[in-house]
């Protein structure tokens, strides 16, 4: 058994089967901007049979089954030439259109990388050759499908906005310019796209394509003040000034590097680079591909240091205080208070595109130093949230991947007719599970970073590798040189935070004591074919509490996210969600099929024992993952409280008049409903509904005489909003919410005087926002008889 003593501050919790993620801070970044060491190149490695290989596959019959031409309608429509295609629905029938073809053309390079398929790379030069087609029509440098929604509904070509936005007129929500969906982002989009192909093959009509764009985006840029510029980075624009980086990086043009450095928004990104937190109720995506974006500058202008001090600072406070077990991170697609996850437990967590980005910059800290903690990160996030993602038997992909207990996944469908963010994301994702498993450095070393089967060819060596493995289902790998230039180099084998000590490495099967160096244990011997190298993982199960809250935790074996089975996707959760109780929570576990993840539970699950399998494979079921932890006089009280909750609202439901569920097809329609920019929502499994500034919420609610209440509820970890209440066109009250009761549903009573409601068989509720405000979300409105005088109330 090797002792590998790295980590000391991770021993003392493993000690107690609760450990934290990740807990040590990565090594410091020096301001040298070149890269010393880097994964094999994507097309060096072939996957072995596994779940990530299948992912490939499944992945590439999605791509074929997408037809390029449809991709294109727009891009052909709005440059005057008729399209081939019809469009697609969902987003890209929206202002939004062409950022899916960005992701498609990505998703074909890193097809063609991993696989060798000669059908992508033809797909990928077709739609460069379209899309020069487009831009010469233009003329102008301009090459897009994005639309513009006009004051009467119409959608219309978005290259409209641009020189509305270079005479200063820029009307921005943080998602909407001048009525275009993140118009930046969706160049963005293909701008990387592109760039990819480019780099893969040397296709020189891409970089033409892509240079045309730049200068046009320059121009639009060159005629803003820098308060101005400011202004438009409000609007979510992508990794835009990474593409800016990138392209400076091929050319060498100073014009692009300006234009990289000019994409910076001071209002994120500042705080950032002092090492402040101030990440909560930012929205999450719109944020990580900035960081990439710094962190590129860093690689490419010299050496940033301020740059790459901020990517490396982000990455610590979102990997440490805004991540769930599963490695994604944000709460209804927004970052929450540091610490504050199992306040955000949510059918809304964990939006893909978040992951997505987050692995593109660990890659990049990665090759600055590489240091093993960037790395368990990024299994623990690649095996858990993306292979979670991808339903492999449709090729659709999540949106969000919902942590609540019962909440069923949601995929695209084989009708092709969402095309969200995240269906991007999936597709470049899925393409490329061979990436980061091998690396090599500046000083020779060859690292193994993550254990998925796989042969790869390292060129440096002229060396064949193969990768055996089953892990995470069985703790042992071996690496074989079935070819190498012969020589002294050391390999190094990632060990990750949870295994501590317990790490056992051979070579050629006998034991040997690697060296220790930033998370790898580290073989130093004259190489030779045939040799091999294996290490072997404690695969044990153990808790890991949720940042800032010891009393909610999820189960893990290895690296691997363990949830209780709660049933089939399609029938309804309506229980309790299960606790864990007692003193000795692990030892309740016992294996039912190992090499498959499967346990059972015997006495420590409340209300009853439940099987516990990988949460990543739950495609169709419904999981719980974090589960409240009790001591067994912690349980009588919480049964205590339960009760006595269920006895209030019992009493509440008696003395009702009139419920409201908002948000619900016929309950709306049976209260006359009428709404203007109002939306229905979901969170936590309560339906509800919001209203936005301008708008209101409108309905009739039954009452009866005597003195009545209006009850409605709310979720107590909104951000600032204040909006009136008024019955028959009486206020009755303002309420402001903003983070009033943090990570739980709460009820306010508004009571209303006699004379409103007398001799009257309904009245009308009036919910109006501030200006600049909005309303809600509302979970429920219920009218009910306060209590008599001289007993107690409920009123909030």
């Amino acid at each position: 058994m090797v002792t590998i003593s790295r980590r000391a501050a991770l021993a003392s919790g493993a000690a107690m089967a609760f450990v934290g993620f990740p807990r040590r801070s990565i090594a410091a970044i020096s301001n040298s901007a070149r890269a010393t060491a880097c994964p094999l190149p994507l097309s060096a490695v072939r996957l072995r049979p596994s779940d990530y290989q299948r992912a490939v596959e499944v992945n590439r019959t999605y791509l074929l089954r997408l037809q390029p031409d449809r991709l294109l309608h727009n891009f052909r429509k709005y440059a005057g030439l008729e399209p081939k295609g019809e469009i697609y629905g969902g987003w890209e029938s929206d202002t939004i259109s062409g950022h899916t073809l960005g992701h498609y053309l990505s998703a074909l390079v890193l097809t063609w990388q991993q696989t060798g398929d000669a059908e992508m790379r033809r797909r990928a030069d077709y739609i460069v050759g379209e899309l020069a087609a487009c831009q010469a029509k233009r003329g102008t440098g301009y090459v897009g499908a994005l639309g513009r929604k006009r004051k009467d509904g119409t959608i219309v070509d978005g290259e409209e906005i641009f020189p509305e936005v270079m005479k200063g007129d820029i009307r921005s929500g943080g998602f909407d310019l001048n009525g275009s969906w993140s118009p930046l982002y969706t160049v963005h989009k293909l701008f990387a796209g592109l760039l990819d192909v480019h780099a893969a093959w040397g296709n020189a009509q891409a970089l033409k394509v892509v240079e045309g764009l730049a200068g046009y985006f320059e121009r639009v840029f060159a005629a803003l003040t820098p308060e101005q510029v400011q202004t438009v980075l409000g609007c979510e624009y992508g990794g835009l000034n990474e593409s800016y980086a990138e392209l400076y990086g091929r050319t060498h043009d100073p014009r692009w590097l300006k234009m990289a450095n000019t994409l910076y928004d001071n209002r994120v990104l500042d705080p950032l680079a002092r090492g402040e937190d101030k990440l909560a109720n930012f929205h999450a995506n719109t944020q990580v591909p900035k960081l990439i974006g710094l962190a590129r500058i860093h690689e490419v202008s010299g050496g940033a240091p301020d740059k790459a001090k901020a990517a490396r600072f982000f990455w610590e406070a979102v990997t440490r205080h805004h991540s769930y077990v599963i490695g994604g991170n944000a709460d209804r697609e927004y970052f929450s208070e540091p610490d504050s996850i199992a306040q955000h437990i949510t059918e809304q967590t964990c939006e893909h595109c978040n992951t997505y980005n987050m692995l593109k910059l660990t890659r990049h800290l990665w090759s600055w130093q590489p240091d093993g903690a960037l790395f368990d990160y990024y299994e623990r996030a690649h095996l858990n949230h993306v292979m979670s993602a991808q339903d492999p038997a449709t090729g659709g992909f999540t949106y969000m991947t919902p942590l609540m207990s019962g909440a069923p996944r949601d995929y695209s469908t084989t009708a092709d007719d969402a095309f969200w963010c995240c269906v991007g994301s999936g597709m470049e994702s899925h393409a490329k599970h061979g990436e980061s498993i091998f690396a090599d450095s500046d000083d020779g070393t060859f690292y193994v970073n993550l254990y998925i089967p796989a042969d790869a060819q390292w060129a440096r060596r002229r060396a064949a590798v193969t990768l055996d493995t089953r892990y995470p289902f069985e703790g042992t790998s071996t690496l074989t040189f079935t070819k190498v230039r012969g020589g002294r180099f050391p390999v190094a084998l990632r060990v990750p935070g949870w295994a501590t000590s317990k790490a056992v490495v051979t070579v050629n099967d006998a034991p040997v004591q690697p060296a220790t160096a930033r998370g790898y244990a580290v073989v130093t011997r004259d190489w030779k074919a045939g040799d091999r190298v294996a290490i072997t993982l404690p695969l044990d199960l153990r808790l890991e509490s949720t940042p800032g809250d010891d009393s909610t935790v999820a189960v893990l074996r290895g690296p691997m996210v363990l949830a209780a089975d709660l049933g089939a996707a399609d029938a309804k959760w309506d229980k309790a969600d299960p606790a864990l109780v007692g003193a000795d929570l692990v030892g309740g576990f016992a294996a039912r099929d190992a090499a498959a993840g499967r346990y059972a539970t015997r006495g420590v699950v409340r209300p009853g024992d439940l099987d516990f399998v990988p949460f990543y494979r739950q495609y169709r079921r419904q999981s719980a993952v974090y589960f409240k932890r009790f001591s067994y006089s912690a349980w009588a009280a919480e049964e205590a409280a339960y009760t006595a909750e269920q006895a209030r609202l019992k009493d509440i439901a008696a003395r009702s008049v009139d419920v409201m569920h908002l948000g619900e097809m016929q309950p709306e329609r049976d209260h006359k409903l009428t709404s203007e920019l109002s939306y229905p929502t979901t969170y936590r499994g309560r339906q509800g509904r919001d209203a936005r500034s301008g708008g209101f919420i409108e309905f009739d609610m039954k009452t009866r005489p005597g003195p009545l209440l209006l009850q409605a509820t709310y979720w107590g970890s909104e951000r600032g909003r204040d909006f009136d209440i008024l019955v028959d066109n009486v206020k009755v009250a303002t309420q402001r919410l903003d983070n009033d009761r943090p990570g739980k549903f709460f009820d306010v009573d508004y009571p209303l005087p006699e004379a409103l409601t007398r001799g009257k068989a309904s009245v009308r509720v009036r919910i109006v926002p501030h200006d600049r405000s909005s309303a809600g979300p509302i979970f429920g409105v219920r009218l009910y008889t306060a209590k008599a005088a001289g007993t107690s109330g409920s009123v909030a």
